[in-house]
């Protein structure tokens, strides 16, 4: 029986139904393509999961259950045919600093709040898309997404320094208290704990610079993990570790709806929304503009929104568009989203295989991890083409970068999005007007310059 097409369906069925629209596009050809990239993806996100779940104070599995679920229905959702949903390290490190003044990051409370926090940001989401307010995001200038990540980025190295020196800051402490106790306490680094960080992070280092084709991080990661448990077993020196995972398939879930909990995620639900959108539509778009895709930001909003909705009921925390691996899986060649759905579907094999080996993986080698992927979230060219080419668009990046910094995240995503609708405002509302006067002494143009021609 052929499957109804778009058109057959009642408005009101048609943003719940867009898979309709790509799944004739799949054939013998595009599945085989497809295949290969989901089983990169799945690769790609395995580091990259435990990683940015340690940038979001989740237990590390989280991060694994948030590239599963959410991605597959995301796919099936979206309009985009290249666009993974997943853990990110922007909607991470928001998602830590929205819950860690109310919860002991790591704990059941903690995690009780991330599931709150993810169903509500995926209700608000689903009501934007039904209610076409996609364009909201054209509106929202780059550089407030220029500006955040790298401070975000700044932000994540700070807050994986004491892992990586094995230093005892202070759980909480400011960007500027936790640089300055670092440098004020040298004596107190564990010589083991930095040798192992500084090598995870110079290995990855040079396996992206001279070995290209090999997976970095996944280099990176098992060669902090031989080092650490070789300075155990050499020299008796025992190094914290992330500690097993789970093998298991993502337990189901349920997000608190008691007054508490939703009081404590409020204040910050609205800047994580408009940052997870904001993500997902800017790199869906980028992609399309590559691959001559048409993208409806509704329809978007809509997968995303479904998407943590599900995810809220999977164990899974906010997740959003990945930048990094939608472009994995633009580059390995993937035709439609069924490549999404099969990186979802061989991620839960991958950890039934791997997760208990995670107990061999120092926390320093994470956060050399880490910091190799805080610096990559600096787009420099990207900023010193800005600060070249505009000085409002320079204004709106420096002020998110330093709010990103000293103030709250949820303040720092705020100000940006203000900063850039007053800004948008201010221009359109001044439109440039020109007098125009007929001449008749050319053969093309009826009307020229006021200037050089007598008005009527």
């Amino acid at each position: 029986m052929p499957l109804p097409t778009p058109s057959s369906l009642p408005p009101w069925l048609k943003p719940f139904a867009s898979f309709l629209l790509w799944w004739p596009r799949v054939n013998r050809e595009t599945a085989r393509v497809d295949l290969m990239a989901g089983l990169t993806g799945a690769l790609v996100v395995l580091p990259q999961g435990v990683a940015f779940a340690t940038i979001a104070g989740m237990p590390a599995e989280y991060g694994l259950y948030a590239g599963m679920v959410p991605a597959i229905i995301a796919a099936l959702f979206g309009s985009s045919w290249h666009l993974v949903s997943g853990p990110t390290t922007a909607a991470s490190i928001v998602l830590f600093s929205v819950l860690s003044p109310h919860a002991e990051p790591g704990s059941a409370q903690y995690v009780g709040l991330a599931l709150t926090l993810t169903f509500m940001v995926g209700l608000i989401q689903i009501v934007m898309g039904l209610a076409k307010l996609g364009t909201l995001v054209n509106f929202i200038s780059h550089s407030v997404v220029t500006g955040f990540t790298a401070g975000a980025a700044i932000l994540i190295a700070t807050n994986q320094v004491k892992h990586f020196t094995g230093q005892a800051v202070p759980r909480g402490a400011s960007f500027s208290d936790t640089w300055a106790h670092v440098f004020t306490h040298v004596d107190e680094m564990e010589i083991a704990i930095a040798a192992t960080g500084l090598f995870t992070l110079l290995l990855g280092i040079a396996v992206k610079r001279w070995l290209p084709k090999l997976p970095y991080m996944i280099v990176a990661m098992l060669g902090g993990a031989l080092l650490g448990n070789a300075l155990d077993i050499g020299f008796g020196v025992a190094l914290p570790t992330v500690g097993a995972l789970p093998a298991s398939l993502p337990p189901l879930s349920a997000p608190s709806f008691d007054a508490g909990s939703i009081r404590a995620v409020a204040s910050g639900v609205i800047a994580v929304t408009l940052l997870a959108l904001t993500e997902a539509v800017s790199i869906a778009r980028a992609l399309a503009a590559r691959s001559g895709q048409h993208v409806d930001g509704n329809q978007e909003f809509v997968g995303q929104g479904l998407s943590n909705i599900a995810g809220a009921f999977f164990s899974s925390y906010v997740a959003t568009g990945s930048f990094n691996r939608s472009g994995v899986n633009f580059a390995a060649g993937a035709k439609t989203p069924l490549a999404a759905i099969l990186a979802g579907a061989f991620l839960v094999v991958l950890v039934l295989l791997v997760a208990p080996w995670a107990k061999f993986l120092p926390n320093a080698a994470m956060a050399g991890i880490l910091f190799l992927v805080a610096w990559g979230l600096i787009d420099f060219e990207e900023i010193g083409h800005t600060l070249k080419a505009s000085r409002v668009e320079s204004a709106i990046l420096l002020a998110t970068f330093a709010a990103t910094l000293f103030l709250t995240l949820e303040e720092a995503i705020i100000i940006g999005v203000l900063l850039s609708l007053a800004i948008y405002l201010a221009r359109t509302s001044r439109p440039q007007v020109r007098v125009r006067a007929p001449d008749p002494f050319h053969a093309m143009l009826k009307f020229t310059e006021a200037s050089h021609a007598p008005e009527c």
